[in-house]
Order: C-alpha cells, then structure tokens, then sequence
C-alpha cells in the first residue's frame, strides 16, 4: 500500500452561533492515497465540505474553529500552517475547483491573465511568452475550443459549462498531487454535467492527482470514484470501495441516500426520500445520529443510547466500515441498487 498523499485524523470543527456550537465536522479520518479519486457524499449540511474547507484554512474565523485533529500533508500538519505557508500550499501542491465557476473567477480579468496569475504565485521566474504557452495548452487539455481566442476572453464571454473547464484549467496549472472538487457539476445540465466529468478524468491523468470529489449525487460518485465516504451529521456512517458501497451498503442511511434516486428501470410515480429531518448538530440525538429516521432501529435502546463506532463489516468483498449497531442484518436487503443502470441513469 503506497503512502497516502493526504491524512486526516480526529479532525473537529465547530461554528459558534447565536443559538450554540455547531459540531459541523465531529472526528473525521481518513487517507487520500495517490491516483486514486474518493467520493465524500452526504446530505447538505453533512460536513462535506467544511472538512476539505478547514484544512485549507478557508473556513472563516470567527465563527469557524478547528477544535482538534491533523491534516498530514507531504510531511507537513495543515492545520499547524500559518496562513502565509497556507497559501504556498494552495493552489500549488493543492488545488480546488469549486461549484459556482462565476463566484471564482474574477468578471474584470481575461482567463489567460487569472491562468498566468496562478502559475507566477508559485513560479515567480516564469517567462510571460512560457505562460502564455502554458495556459493555451491547458485551455486545450480541457477542451476549450480556440484556446488561443478564448486565452484573451472575459468570463462573461465564456458558457457556463466552459467557465467551469477554465476552473479545472486554473486547478491543475501548477501539477498538483491532490484535487479537489466541490461539487463540480452541480450548477450545469445534465449534458454538460457528462462532459465536465471526461475533463476531470483528463485532468486527474494530467497531474496524476490524488482527486477528492465532493458530492451529493451517488450516479456521479458511481462513475468517478474509487473508494466512497458516507457521512451524516458531521460524521463518517460508511467507508468502502465504490463497487462494495453500491453492491452491498451496510447502514440505513446510505440505503435511505440510494433509495432516493429515480431508477429508470422502475416504473416510480414517486421517490422516496429519507424521513423527517436531519439531526440538530447544536443538540444532537443522544446514541446514533440517524436513529430518528432509521428504519432499521424500530425503537431499540441501543440505538437510542449508544452511538455506534466505525467498524470493520464482512461483506466478501472490498475493505468496509460501517457506523450501525446492526449493519449485518441489511446483507442482501438492497442488491438491486447495484445494477449498472442505476448510476448510468442519474448521470447520462
């Protein structure tokens, strides 16, 4: 097993509010080993983002606090970084594409001059003419049509959908080891969607990048990664392969998440989304999070009292944790949701 590009453990982040602390992200771990792409899913509110924000130190301070946990990066603690060696990191051995490319990209600056910005923040000595260069080949890399016209554009003159491949451009300027994408598609139709996912698999061969991809849309997850974060209430539920994850999920909530998706093999005059709502990260349910809304705890004192712990889970298949006092008695309960067109549907 090679080193993993990025590790993270324990990490906690808290918001204060007017009404208490909010306990967004509550003991993350995990590794990002490199080549590989994983998927962290959730509900809005889960904590998907504000942990990759966090380590980043883009989360605003106040009101956000990194409360605990380390974020090992090329040998270096993240979290330890001051925001001058932050800012070296990012952008450079890290990169981030978010999901609205107009919020980032500056209305009154050419793509070519915000390309060539990127690339002299970390290579000061950079020859104009070598970034000029540089930036036409990675416009082209993404499949900017006439990337030597669209180098001299506004964003304003770009469609959305080549907005965001301008973004993907801009990420991966400088080679980075690690990508990540915050929900990259979510602001694009469908059609697009499809064609933005080739250019990030073209990116991830560009750089050969360890890539997280942040999202709530299993078909995407289904078709870009390789390994699966579930995560609830600011917690991990489920960690395993992508295929072991569709196959043979082992918590209710990741059954509740593919439950809700259409399937175009089923004739549905309705989805069927989780029940009620998300639990309160300012007083959370005492025991398992999820349990108000689990089919599975029909009333047990367990998991009203004792909050489950990631554990390893037997399915045959690939390495599997799962946070569910009774992850076993859901073996074979939901094999249909691992037909191919599931996931082909949702992102074709």
């Amino acid at each position: 097993m090679p080193e993993p590009v990025l590790s993270i453990r324990d990490l906690a982040v808290h918001f204060a509010t007017d009404d208490g602390v909010v306990k967004a992200v509550d003991g993350l771990t995990y590794d990002v080993y490199p080549g590989e792409t994983l998927g962290i899913v959730g509900e809005s509110g889960s904590g998907k983002s504000v942990s990759t924000m966090s380590i980043l130190g883009l989360i605003p301070t106040p009101p956000g606090k990194i409360v605990s946990g380390e974020a090992m990066f090329q040998g270096r603690d993240l979290l330890k970084l001051s925001k001058k060696e932050l800012r070296k990191v990012r952008g450079n051995q890290m990169a981030i594409i978010f999901q609205d490319p107009m919020t980032s990209l500056n209305p009154v600056l050419k793509i070519g001059f915000q390309l060539g910005e990127t690339i002299k923040a970390h290579h000061p000595g950079t020859k104009d003419s070598e970034i000029k260069k540089r930036g036409i080949q990675l416009l082209s890399t993404v499949g900017i049509p006439q990337p030597e016209r669209r180098f001299e554009q506004y964003p304003h003159e770009f469609s959305g959908g080549m907005r965001q491949r301008a973004m993907i451009a801009i990420a991966i300027a400088n080679q980075p080891s690690l990508l990540i994408a915050d929900e990259p598609t979510t602001a694009l139709d469908v059609t697009i969607q499809a064609q933005i996912l080739e250019v990030l698999k073209t990116a991830q061969d560009e750089t050969h990048a360890a890539t997280i991809l942040i999202t709530h849309d299993l078909g995407l997850i289904a078709e870009m990664a390789d390994r699966v974060i579930v995560m609830d209430a600011g917690k991990i539920v489920e960690l395993g392969d992508v295929r072991t994850i569709f196959a043979a999920p082992r918590h209710p909530y990741t059954i509740g998440l593919m439950e809700s998706l259409p399937r175009l093999t089923v004739d549905e005059d309705w989805l069927r989304p989780i029940p009620g709502q998300p639990p309160s990260l300012i007083n959370r349910p005492p025991g398992c999070p999820f349990h108000p809304r689990c089919f599975l705890s029909q009333g047990r004192v367990r998991c009203r009292e004792e909050e489950p712990p990631l554990r390893p889970i037997a399915t045959g298949m690939g390495p599997h944790l799962s946070a569910c006092h009774f992850a076993e008695e859901l073996e074979g309960a939901t094999s249909k949701l691992a037909e191919p067109t599931v996931a082909e549907g949702v992102t074709s």
